[in-house]
């Protein structure tokens, strides 16, 4: 067991994690103040975090609240990026809610 967590700023988590297509735009997320991190509004890209921290934010036009597993070491594809993190509670919508979602 290690004694030092590993930690890793939330713009390159984001980044990592394919939440964001460039780190820019993550870092532009966060200073927007569209990101939470353990219930906290943050606005600094420069923020760490680690395993067991709660990121709630806006994804696809939808509320997303995660639990970060692992801070990953780079932005590998989808397959690795799904491995840092875990969605807690219902917070997808189903195909079929998606498709009754039309604007009147």
């Amino acid at each position: 067991m290690t004694h030092a967590q590993e930690r890793i700023r939330i713009d390159k988590w984001l980044w990592h994690a394919r939440f964001c297509k460039t780190r820019g735009l993550a870092s532009e997320m966060v200073q927007a103040g569209r990101v939470r991190v353990n219930g906290q509004r943050i606005d600094k890209p420069g923020r760490a975090v680690g395993e067991g921290d709660v990121l709630t934010f806006a994804f696809g036009g939808h509320p997303r609240v995660l639990r970060i597993l692992a801070c990953g070491a780079r932005r590998g594809p989808a397959s690795e990026a799904q491995a840092l993190y875990v969605e807690i509670g219902e917070t997808r919508v189903s195909p079929e809610d998606a498709a009754g979602e039309q604007p009147s």
